[in-house]
């Protein structure tokens, strides 16, 4: 059995262990009204704007476009979104599970990173990092999306990728984050049909441009991806915070049940040491006598 002074140092410990995550906890709780605010105001434009394309592509018949065409060479590039932080319970391990489960082999795979856990993770598994994009997530602005946006879609272009993926964490709400892994480049009229099911118009007319169809793709695509990008980038951050005040607060609580169990234990010990005591001052009195 531990000693006293055993314990006491455990508990000790252990409560300045506690202070920390409750003081993490409450400033991601901070964090998270304000980016759950930034994400809840964004998400109807990024949905609509999302609905809007894919049924607008699926109504276009067949078009030969660069950024609608599947390329024959080229790897394929996922936008991977994590964290710059840990101590998030399995926020960044879940979006890295969804890499995996599209069982590419990893040597036709390129990382485009946002977020330095991701990174790691991915790089120890042999995955080849094409851009290092982390600085990005601790506080994403549009121009940034725009930024990542241009560089992908030059490299797609150019046939050093084939297909467009990105992997980032859908903020349900302050519980609940859903990890998730789309394709954005290229669709295939089977799955642009698919995505635009649950469109409130099943109109299936066919769709006329002005400007022609080559020059309103190239203005519509980037802004589209974009628009994409920078949603996924405010969700994250809000279910990142959300993981995180969840871990913290789950720590705090597992804290207070080990400081409670190791005061029982101190107690125990206390009383031993007690009864011990008076045990041998019975024992050497009745020796006198």
């Amino acid at each position: 059995m531990a000693s006293m002074r055993d314990i006491k140092r455990r508990k000790s410990s252990i409560q300045s262990t506690q202070q920390i995550t409750n003081a993490m906890k409450l400033v991601s709780t901070v964090k998270l009204q304000k980016s759950k605010q930034h994400a809840e105001n964004s998400k109807p434009y990024f949905d609509q704007m999302y609905r809007t394309v894919t049924s607008m592509l699926a109504k276009s018949g067949d078009i030969d476009h660069p950024y609608l065409k599947a390329k024959e060479s080229g790897k394929k590039a996922i936008i991977v979104v994590t964290s710059n932080r840990g101590l998030a319970g399995g926020y960044n391990s879940n979006v890295v599970k969804q890499v995996f489960e599209q069982n590419f082999d990893p040597k036709d795979v390129l990382i485009y990173g946002i977020g330095k856990k991701g990174c790691e993770i991915l790089t120890r598994k042999g995955y080849e990092i094409k851009r290092d994009y982390s600085e990005v997530i601790e506080s994403p602005l549009f121009e940034d999306a725009e930024f990542i946006a241009k560089e992908l879609l030059t490299d797609f272009e150019n046939g050093e990728i084939s297909e467009i993926y990105l992997a980032y964490t859908l903020f349900k709400n302050t519980v609940s984050h859903i990890p998730k892994c789309i394709k954005l480049l290229p669709m295939s009229k089977e799955e642009l049909t698919a995505e635009g099911e649950g469109n409130e118009s099943d109109d299936r007319t066919i769709m006329s441009y002005e400007p022609a169809e080559d020059e309103a793709l190239a203005l519509i695509i980037p802004k589209y991806i974009t628009s994409l990008l920078y949603g996924a980038f405010v969700e994250a951050v809000a279910s990142e915070n959300g993981a995180r005040m969840q871990a913290m607060d789950s720590a705090t609580s597992n804290a207070e049940e080990m400081i409670n169990d190791l005061e029982l234990k101190y107690n125990r010990a206390r009383q031993g040491s007690i009864t011990q005591e008076l045990t041998e001052i019975i024992a050497g009195a009745d020796a006198i006598s």
